[in-house]
């Protein structure tokens, strides 16, 4: 019998919806990628009364609460969250908890994982289910957007990201994106997009980004993510104040860009921003150069690397 799992899965970048104009019955649809940190880690235990502690518990608590019912389970446990990945900043922080959770207490009991239903049941993945397909096989993802069907979107594609390419990310403690009954109303806020704009945005990811992933272009993949960032930042701009939520990370997307950086933009509302680079010496240059320019300063700046696998889960007997 398990007595104990552990589940470590990491954030994600959410790098654009490609259309929000939904005139083909679709709606929505996302690009997005893995990342090898922040990450959220937890241990779930079997115990004679249920407890929840660490970082994000309360949210943990109530994904734990869901799946239980969900499932028909009973029992104790003890879900101890060792780290978890900053809420509200666009890294994809809920849709992972909920998953590592639900991953957990399947795990713990036998039951066969089902990511896709659990975060339906969990009320993630309403939108964008890059989320879901990320936490299963890590990489770069493309979902199919919302149609008449319940959610979550279907994958539609995933592929392994070059080893050597670097993230940088760049989180703006200080603020806090969208979420909740803020976002929904700011998706209803927001005009139809034009159907040329959407067209474009499907062709940039079809034709140039994810042809530029398989041959290892990052010239063209940058400048394709970099193109799409702009055309959703400026649709999104209206309810979001400006193309980036964060002004000190635009500030230093600016920099990074004069430096030689590529595909720059926001994770989904923010206010992390991130921008690549191939290889561990240019990023670090980067880094150093905006440490030494004062324009990073506040900050919480980091060197990622794509994850090009799912979420680890470990079990013991």
């Amino acid at each position: 019998m398990v007595t104990e799992v552990e589940v470590t899965c990491t954030a994600r970048l959410h790098m654009g919806f490609l259309d929000l104009n939904g005139s083909l019955g679709r709606r929505f649809g996302s690009i997005g990628l893995a990342l090898d940190g922040p990450r959220t880690r937890l241990v779930i235990r079997r115990s004679e009364t249920t407890r929840v502690s660490g970082p994000d518990h309360e949210r943990a608590g109530r994904y734990l609460r869901g799946i239980t019912e969900r499932l028909g389970l009973s029992g104790g446990c003890s879900l101890v969250v060792s780290e978890a990945i900053p809420a509200h900043g666009g890294l994809g922080s809920g849709t992972q908890l909920a998953l590592a959770v639900a991953a957990a207490v399947r795990r713990l009991h036998g039951v066969p994982l089902d990511p896709r239903a659990d975060a339906a049941a969990l009320g993630r993945g309403r939108r964008s289910g890059i989320g879901i397909g990320l936490f299963q096989g890590g990489g770069l993802v493309v979902d199919g957007g919302c149609g008449k069907g319940a959610p979550p979107p279907p994958m539609l594609s995933r592929l392994d990201v070059p080893e050597d390419w670097r993230i940088l990310l760049l989180i703006d403690a200080t603020r806090r994106g969208l979420s909740g009954a803020r976002e929904t109303a700011a998706f209803g806020a927001v005009e139809a997009m034009r159907e040329p704009v959407s067209a474009e945005l499907c062709r940039l990811v079809l034709m140039q980004a994810l042809p530029a992933v398989a041959e290892d272009d990052l010239a063209a993949f940058g400048a394709a993510v970099t193109r799409i960032q702009a055309i959703v930042g400026d649709y999104f701009a209206p309810v979001q104040g400006a193309r980036l939520a964060s002004p000190r990370v635009a500030a230093a997307l600016e920099m990074l860009s004069a430096q030689g950086a590529t595909g720059l933009g926001q994770s989904s509302w923010g206010p992390t921003g991130f921008a690549f680079v191939r290889g561990d010496a240019a990023a670090q240059q980067m880094v150093q150069a905006l440490a030494e320019s004062g324009v990073a300063e506040g900050l919480d700046t980091r060197i990622c690397r794509a994850l090009n696998h799912g979420a680890a889960i470990t079990e013991t007997d």
